[in-house]
């Protein structure tokens, strides 16, 4: 009891990898990372796209931004709820 204990290191899931083999994990993490963020924005921009295609908008040649697109719904549905209110 009163000699001090050695104490080990925990590393972990490190233990053993090499750095090319840390480099190959990284590098694979960020290119599942970014596949993940490109599907993401295709959905969201579908989603927008889809929004835009009920949105009255003049001319209809016209593409709203991203925001622009969001702040007109926003207001199409308050104008729209306006006039169920009053109705």
């Amino acid at each position: 009891p009163g000699a001090p204990r050695e104490r080990r290191r925990r590393r972990g899931r490190a233990r053993g990898r090499t750095e090319a083999l840390l480099h190959t994990l990284k590098r694979s993490r960020r290119v599942k990372a970014n596949d993940r963020e490109r599907n993401r924005m295709h959905h969201l921009n579908a989603a927008l796209d889809q929004l835009r295609s009920v949105l009255p908008t003049f001319p209809d040649d016209t593409k709203l931004t991203k925001i622009e697109t969001l702040r007109f719904a926003y207001n199409y549905i308050w104008a729209l709820s306006e006039t169920l209110r009053l109705a």
